[in-house]
């Protein structure tokens, strides 16, 4: 991108920016990052972070590191940081070699501890959690200094080493920094620093039996790895004197700038990694990437591709206060998305057999049929027509209204791609169920039009029973049966509003053979049903179907109410 594109910003974040870099602050220099926790899966909240830092720093020809804030060893596994490097290239993201953990920093933030102890700027103190918690006041009263704020300079640097060493149990001691228990802004009041954890950590094992809290951590590493914008979510706001007070007694000359923007709130689902947390744990999910989960991996199996995520949070804007995007925004981007890119195919969900009289036994008619007619270089393919083919069982009433312009008893439709049919008979089982139907076809509208110019209201999707290929279908609906299921009146249990129809499996469903060797991961478009995608469940036993979204586009019918 051009200098002069660059400096057209579409919010206030890349004004901020935009202005930085026209005055020449930083060396005109664009340097962010993308810092998560490896606790637990990316969501979609993560994303707008990643897209945020990722291409905030491509349109200033900047740089975006990847970096792991692993200070809390008893919360993260190897196999997050895996999957989330995975997530974040999955998006289509690439921080070149600069991928880096605040764990590389522990040796340089224990010794900038050491200095700020040696400045009489921290103190080793001996209180409880509860004590500390009694003492650090409220937004209206100050809170009250330690007994062991005031030891010398030498003991705490004695204790402190110690503390390093293992010496102490647990709980025991904190660091915390000395600056202001009377402070309005209660982050000021004599944080923790470094507090005794001796649990094994993913990447320096045993070597350390004491930790950085991230808020000591976070704007240090940032200045080490000389990031010129500091892009966080809003509730860190009241942290920034912190952080800068940090990088101010530490002397560091070249000081991150932190811009702060709202977090994304979806409705009909959670973005808490502890309520996440919850559901899998509950078995209220299969995993975090259960296809109802808001987590990039979850979205993924559903069927979400990069593309449409990243135009989802480029599309959503960037916002000073939380406000709550409607799903139905979402399942926008991937609609436009697939539209393009998803092959068409026929699939039968709930399968009704037609049996065709007048259509020859044993012989197989080739039609051809548009793989995308938004595409015409993904060209067409063949769809075998027989005898006995399967339509879809809410395609056919006995006694249909008015306005059903499906099949009925003596009624003529068009079978998409093929022929028209006339519905001559009705085959029911003892308990008075339609099992089958008997129809004629008329042979000269093959591929779907008369050439007498006779119309029908009605076309039907459908497969060739002898060809169709058996598959499981799911059915994913929205997780919760609320708006926001993550603000609810105290007492409420978020569980509580859990969508019982979330998920519904079809167990013998008939797709086209054209999805015989369909691999996971492939997306399609069933005509008239939805976008779909085949899931990693799948193998030789059979296919395992995902519907990543329906054809309804709630959003675009909003957006277009609202234009008028």
């Amino acid at each position: 991108m051009s200098t002069d594109e660059a400096n057209e910003p579409r919010d206030f974040i890349r004004t901020l920016v935009a202005d930085d870099v026209k005055a020449g602050k930083r060396e005109g220099r664009v340097a962010t990052r993308f810092p998560p926790e490896p606790n637990g899966a990316l969501h979609i909240g993560h994303a707008k972070a990643i897209a945020l830092n990722f291409s905030l720093a491509d349109e200033f020809g900047g740089t975006c590191n990847l970096r792991f804030d692993d200070t809390n060893p008893g919360a993260e596994e190897q196999e997050h940081v895996e999957a989330i490097v995975e997530d974040v290239k999955w998006l289509g993201y690439d921080w070149g070699d600069r991928l880096f953990f605040t764990s590389d920093y522990f040796d340089q933030l224990y010794a900038m501890a050491v200095r700020l102890i040696e400045k009489g700027l921290a103190f080793v103190d001996d209180q409880g959690s509860e004590e500390m918690r009694a003492n650090q006041g409220s937004l209206t009263e100050p809170g009250t200094n330690s007994a062991w704020r005031d030891r010398s300079v030498e003991e705490n640097l004695d204790l402190f080493v110690r503390m390093r060493a293992g010496e102490f149990d647990e709980g025991s001691r904190v660091l915390r920094a000395k600056i202001d228990m009377a402070s309005p802004v209660l982050t000021l009041r004599d944080p923790i620093m470094y507090r005794i954890q001796k649990t094994r950590h993913h990447r320096t094992g045993d070597a350390w039996p004491i930790y950085p809290m991230y808020d000591f951590a976070h704007g240090q590493s940032d200045a080490i790895e000389e990031i010129t914008h500091s892009l966080c979510s809003i509730e860190f706001v009241g942290h920034r004197p912190l952080y800068d007070w940090f990088i101010e007694s530490l002397g560091f000359e070249k000081k991150p700038r932190q811009i702060e923007f709202a977090r994304l709130n979806l409705t009909h689902t959670v973005l808490s990694k502890r309520k996440l947390k919850k559901l899998v744990e509950g078995n209220h999910v299969s995993g975090w990437d259960d296809p109802r989960m808001p987590t990039l991996r979850g979205l993924r199996r559903r069927g979400y591709t990069p593309e449409a995520i990243r135009e989802f949070c480029g599309g959503i804007g960037l916002a000073k206060r939380d406000n709550t995007i409607e799903l139905a925004r979402l399942e926008h981007s991937i609609r436009q998305d697939l539209n393009i890119r998803a092959p068409r195919v026929m699939g039968v969900l709930r399968p009704l057999k037609v049996v065709i009289e007048n259509f020859p036994e044993g012989e197989v008619d080739e039609l051809e049929a548009v793989n995308n007619p938004e595409d015409a270089s993904m060209g067409v393919r063949q769809v075998p027509f027989s005898r006995e083919i399967y339509i879809e069982r809410d395609d056919f009433m006995e006694d249909p209204p008015k306005k059903f312009f499906r099949l009925g008893p003596g009624r003529e439709v068009r079978l998409r791609y093929a022929y028209f049919i006339t519905c001559t008979d009705v085959i029911k089982d003892a308990q008075g169920e339609v099992t089958e139907l008997r129809c004629t076809y008329d042979p000269a509208t093959r591929g779907g039009d008369s050439p007498d110019g006779r119309k029908v209201k009605g076309t039907l999707h459908w497969v060739s029973a002898p060809h169709a290929v058996p598959a499981e279908v799911r059915l994913y609906e929205s997780l919760f049966t609320v708006e926001q299921p993550g603000a609810l009146e105290e007492g409420e249990d978020f569980l509580d509003y859990l969508n019982p129809a979330s998920l519904e499996v079809i167990k013998n469903a008939q797709l086209e053979p054209s999805l015989a060797e369909a691999e996971p991961g492939s997306a399609c478009q069933f005509e008239r049903l939805g976008y779909f995608n085949i899931d990693s469940d799948s193998s030789a036993e059979g296919l395992v179907v995902n519907r990543t979204v329906t054809l309804r586009d709630t959003w675009a019918k909003l957006a277009k109410k609202e234009k008028r």
